[in-house]
């Protein structure tokens, strides 16, 4: 019974990665070329094929040496989520607060009345 619980668990971690996996993709697939390299990262068909190809082994039956290949997968996953999106959404203009400074208020910039 303990090992059908176990089971359940790794196979919703499994299908958790997947799809953050995924995710990474399609955010690769929609982002500007040119903003990947204005924010000096790999270009644009380096990550959707690394990406790729991380989703697709996730899905196929490869034995103990595809657990690596997984890992690998998730390893750069990691990087492109942590790294590279943050650094190409800034340069698209997608980062939070739209352009906004962190000392506007709600009604312009605050200066403190001065």
């Amino acid at each position: 019974m303990l090992v059908a619980g176990y089971s359940w668990i790794v196979f919703g971690i499994s299908v958790a990665l997947a799809a953050l996996s995924l995710y990474a993709l399609v955010h690769a697939a929609l982002q500007r070329e040119d903003a990947f390299r204005a924010a000096d990262k790999q270009t644009k068909p380096f990550w959707l094929l690394i990406l790729g190809l991380a989703v697709v082994v996730q899905f196929l039956p490869l034995g103990a040496f595809g657990f690596m290949l997984v890992l690998a997968g998730i390893v750069a996953t990691i990087v492109y989520l942590v790294d590279v999106r943050p650094a190409v959404r800034a340069i698209s203009g997608g980062g939070r607060g739209g352009g906004r400074s962190s000392s506007d208020g709600p009604y312009g910039p605050y200066n403190g009345n001065r």
